[in-house]
């Protein structure tokens, strides 16, 4: 299994964290008729689904380092937080995560940007860490990118009805005064560049890697199965704006599709990464 891409002066590493049976696809995907399942089960699994119609989903990070800097974009699901709804998430203790930043060559202390694509459970989850009954930065000397207006549209939710991963894993790190407030539109540097691609929360972005052109580009949630490329219509049980984000993921798919552009995903099944070619009317990815 590749966990290491390079990309012109570009590395980029995958931080894997938790991979498995996630939810029968039939729930995560609730406009997927069975017929339609039924049709696509041939390819879809074992890759990309088991046996009992469940996804197949992936959990991890990525530490891009370019010449300027080290980066982790998305911060997965982290230790000690109280999440009761996923018992595999829940007040876990495991050294899985941290090992796979050691194995990549990284500490906490060298990230210098953790980019945070939207502020999901499972992707802001180690920007905080447990110390002494206090949840602090985990990665100390990091400044943390939120989109301004999803810190807004969460932090509003939040006071309304309490979510864990903001009260643990957001608010300290605005706390700390260590998160800069950015457009979704934001150019963090020669080699680095935000994406706007709304629908899975409003204002949810990629990260676009590369000088002068799009080398690479982390997706962030705006696409979860390969099921998806195959049709982009099909949005998933928790995105904010279903018909938005069915928009945002073909026009996204349009633009990268017969590229050598390296599109590395949030959550398809090892090895994550692909090349997006065209199927018909939909797309289907290439593993690198």
């Amino acid at each position: 299994m590749s966990t290491t891409y390079r990309v012109a002066d570009i590395t980029i590493d995958r931080i894997v964290e938790q991979q498995g049976a996630f939810a029968k696809i039939s729930d995560f995907l609730p406009a997927a008729t069975p017929e339609l399942i039924d049709a696509n089960r041939s390819w879809m699994q074992p890759a990309f689904m088991d046996a009992e119609d469940k996804l197949l989903l992936c959990f991890q990070s990525y530490v891009i380092r370019t010449p300027d800097h080290i980066i982790l974009v998305d911060s997965c699901i982290g230790n000690d937080k109280d999440r009761a709804a996923r018992p595999t998430w829940h007040r876990k203790t495991d050294a899985t995560y941290m090992a796979a930043l050691a194995a990549a060559g990284v500490g906490v202390e060298d990230i210098d940007f953790v980019l945070c694509t939207h502020l999901h459970t499972d992707h802001v989850g180690w920007n905080t860490r447990l110390d002494n009954g206090r949840w602090v930065p985990t990665f100390p000397k990091a400044r943390y990118l939120f989109s301004a207006r999803e810190l807004a549209f969460w932090t509003e939710r939040h006071a309304a009805n309490p979510i864990p991963a903001i009260e643990d894993s957001v608010l300290p790190i605005v706390a700390a005064q260590r998160a800069d407030l950015v457009d979704s539109a934001h150019v963090l540097s020669d080699h680095v560049r935000l994406v706007p691609t709304p629908g899975h929360t409003p204002d949810h972005f990629a990260v676009a890697l590369g000088r002068g052109r799009d080398a690479a580009v982390l997706t962030g949630d705006l696409i979860h199965t390969p099921f998806q490329m195959r049709y982009p219509e099909l949005s998933m049980m928790a995105d904010t704006d279903a018909a938005q984000s069915a928009v945002t993921r073909r026009a996204f798919l349009e633009r990268y599709c017969d590229t050598d552009t390296l599109c590395c995903t949030a959550h398809f099944p090892s090895p994550s990464v692909n090349r997006i070619s065209r199927w018909d009317t939909g797309f289907r990815c290439e593993p690198v």
